[in-house]
């Protein structure tokens, strides 16, 4: 009986976060790309010039993960503007690289309404700039986003990119689509690694 009781309770527990994953993909705002090509967990995008709010933190991932994310989210929310200010939509997904080692840097996408003349002034330690136009090379995954699941898809992207005759232009990137809140096997993750003209 208490075995059928734990089985309720984690089907319950299933369908919120599917009901809750399911929700946050139809009302978060995404950045459109052209999808070049398609194989599987593998894919070839075109993303459009993007205008981005980032921060950067010291340590490890994990560690500059939290510190992050909260002072971005600070500056969307407008709780550092004067009387809080334009609160501005969160997007999908959070990007997360290290831009050398031990320096983490996060970037929330801005919604397509703005433009960096439009968005409301930032902190001196963040910064609003904008993306070039890129060619991506994305692998797409689910669970809780470990250092060791980035590293495996990580790899298995740039097998699939060698394979593919596909030469990388820079560092991979991580990206991250949902709420701690949703269970990992339904949490959207991925890999993404510009991709150099050919």
């Amino acid at each position: 009986m208490k075995a059928a009781r734990w089985i309720a309770a984690g089907a319950g527990l299933a369908a919120v976060g599917a009901a809750a994953a399911y929700a946050q993909y139809r009302q978060t705002e995404q950045p459109d790309f052209k999808l070049v090509r398609a194989d599987e967990d593998f894919e070839l995008r075109d993303y459009p010039a993007l205008v981005v709010a980032e921060v950067s933190n010291a340590g490890t991932r994990e560690s500059a993960s939290g510190p992050s994310f909260r002072r971005l989210a600070a500056y969307i929310f407008g709780q550092d503007r004067p009387e809080g200010g334009e609160k501005i939509a969160m997007t999908a997904p959070v990007l997360q690289d290290e831009t050398r080692p031990g320096q983490w840097r996060m970037r929330f996408v801005m919604p397509s309404k703005y433009t960096l003349a439009t968005l409301p002034p930032a902190p001196a330690d963040i910064t609003l700039t904008e993306t070039p136009a890129r060619r991506m090379a994305a692998i797409r995954f689910s669970g809780n986003g470990s250092g060791r699941d980035l590293a495996l898809m990580e790899a298995r992207l740039r097998d699939w990119m060698m394979a593919q005759r596909l030469m990388p232009a820079g560092e991979a990137e991580y990206a991250f689509y949902d709420a701690p809140m949703v269970p990992g096997p339904l949490r959207r993750n991925e890999v993404l690694i510009p991709v150099a003209a050919q």
